[in-house]
């Protein structure tokens, strides 16, 4: 890689950002779907900064860890009974940003060996999901945050992150966000940063009450069509369907099954808007998963527009922006590769294990998919992240208003 990092200092020359750091990593055996997300949650600026902030209120009396000799702490530290994935993950991350090299390779080893520890689905050498990786790491996280939350004195909240979580949902409504287990909600910084609530609006046709459900989530995982865009994908997601037959709905006012229309929609979008392509799909008649190769435009900026929830338009007109795209490459879902696109400084980066380079904003569209069947170019995006870059009007001017009452 050192031939590869000097050729992207050299291609950035003067304007290679100012305290920035463009490592790639090796890979272990088939881990690329773990440091294709790893590159992307290091970019994602929020994120990386609150690790950081974690960090820095935990090191002097939760473990012991010194970046610049990582080499010789690796071993020891895996013998500490605080280590967990939180840790090696803030390990490794400020291993990254406090290197003397602008660029390079780094073995995220104590990393990956944490994870298989914990999650034996990742243990074997088989080609694995990015997307169920994220999902695993961002619950773990959340579960070890939330331990420490019980004890005194824990940092596990903050209050510098850049938007809010809910300190409640409506209706009582708090879906378990980690292993399955359902508690009351406690905002973390992870929550704060990646949380979303969903609500589920279900109009019984009989009586016209409306029941609604509020759920949160980390990622929206969308249905795909050919030729089609994340917009087109979003409307489809809230679009309202009839249940009726056999789907017919309970009406608690009716006290019977009766038909109803529901509609999912958008009540509180996140800071960072994880969007999940569902690729792989099963196919009854071939008895497996078939990875669908179709076409999916999704833009550099983003508006939530028609997908938010009747009453809650502060959010309607909140613009996203395209930071990092995690790329599957392969034919099918049980083998492939994973890749992530970066957008750092202005500039789109090519994440490949150990390789990194520059690559011009045009080559997204390389990864919107084909309109063939059984096209030559099987690389695809797979999970989208996306930034908040301007906050709905409703938003600014409810923060007008705190201001307002705060000067009196």
């Amino acid at each position: 890689m050192g031939s590869a990092g000097s050729k992207l200092e050299k291609a950035l020359g003067d304007h290679f950002p100012e305290g920035e750091r463009y490592f790639g990593l090796e890979n272990f055996g088939n881990t690329c779907y773990c440091n294709s997300v790893l590159q992307a949650l290091f970019f994602c600026l929020p994120f990386r900064q609150q690790l950081f902030h974690y960090y820095a209120a935990n090191n002097n009396n939760k473990y012991h860890t010194d970046a610049q000799s990582q080499s010789q702490s690796q071993s020891q530290s895996q013998s500490h009974a605080e280590e967990n994935l939180l840790t090696c993950l803030a390990d490794l991350f400020l291993q990254i940003n406090s290197s003397k090299k602008k660029t390079g390779v780094i073995a995220p080893k104590r990393f990956v060996q944490r994870v298989k520890k914990q999650n034996e689905s990742f243990r074997s050498y088989m080609h694995q999901d990015a997307h169920e990786f994220l999902n695993f790491l961002l619950n773990e996280l959340v579960d070890i945050l939330e331990k420490e939350s019980s004890t005194k004195g824990s940092p596990a909240t903050s209050s510098s992150s850049s938007s809010g979580g809910p300190a409640s949902l409506a209706n009582g409504s708090h879906p378990p966000l980690a292993n399955g287990v359902n508690k009351e909600p406690h905002v973390t910084w992870v929550h704060k940063i990646f949380q979303g609530i969903l609500t589920n609006e279900t109009r019984c046709l009989r009586c016209e009450t409306v029941t609604a459900r509020d759920e949160t989530f980390f990622d929206l995982s969308l249905d795909i069509e050919q030729n089609s865009s994340i917009t087109s994908c979003l409307k489809n997601f809230s679009s309202t369907e009839t249940l009726n037959a056999e789907d017919k709905f309970f009406c608690d006012k009716c006290c019977s099954l009766q038909e109803a229309q529901k509609r999912m929609k958008i009540k509180k979008p996140p800071h960072i808007l994880v969007i999940h392509l569902k690729r792989f799909k099963y196919i009854e008649q071939l008895g497996r998963y078939k990875k669908l190769s179709y076409r999916v435009v999704f833009p550099m900026e983003l508006k939530l527009t028609n997908i938010t929830s009747t009453g809650d338009e502060d959010y309607a007109d909140r613009e996203y922006s395209l930071f990092a795209v995690v790329v599957h490459v392969g034919s099918g879902p049980n083998h492939g590769h994973y890749i992530s696109l970066i957008k750092s400084h202005s500039n789109w980066l090519f994440f490949d294990d150990e390789t990194v380079d520059m690559v011009d904003e045009s080559n997204l569209t390389n990864v919107f998919g084909s309109v063939q069947e059984y096209p030559g170019n099987t690389d695809h995006g797979y999970i989208l992240f996306y930034e908040c870059i301007a906050r709905g009007k409703g938003e600014k001017i409810k923060e007008s208003e705190k201001e307002e009452k705060e000067k009196e």
